[in-house]
């Protein structure tokens, strides 16, 4: 497999971490209160906590693994990668936070795949 192929994998890994450690934190902090301060105050505290710091600084190092894979591939080839992000957070999402699955999801997640497969087949091809 072609090198540059681990600067997409290096955002996707960055991402999925992001925001599975941001849903993991937040559901210890509760639900968003109804009034406007109250918002205010939980996304505050909500933001600095080490644990959603590190899954905004995930995010901020998937862009330079992005931007690095922009400079490699045409966005219409890299950009269909991404949608793995979907398929691992809905994975490790039902495996480390134990939330459902249904066969939508399961259907949505083979469709993705199927994109992808679909994507980068007919990019060899051309």
């Amino acid at each position: 497999m072609n090198r540059n192929y681990l600067y997409i994998f290096g955002c996707i890994a960055f991402t999925v971490y992001g925001q599975l450690v941001i849903k993991w934190r937040l559901i210890h902090k509760g639900a968003l209160p109804v009034e406007f301060a109250g918002k205010l105050a939980f996304l505050f505290k909500a933001f600095i906590d080490p644990y959603v710091l590190s899954g905004f600084v995930a995010a901020f190092i998937a862009s330079f693994f992005w931007m690095a894979a922009m400079t490699k591939f045409e966005i219409s080839v890299a950009y269909p990668f991404m949608s793995l992000a979907f398929v691992l957070v809905l994975l490790f999402s039902v495996l480390l936070l134990r939330e459902p699955i249904t066969i939508g999801k399961v259907l949505g997640v083979g469709l993705i795949c199927t994109g992808i497969i679909a994507t980068v087949k007919f990019e060899r091809e051309s």
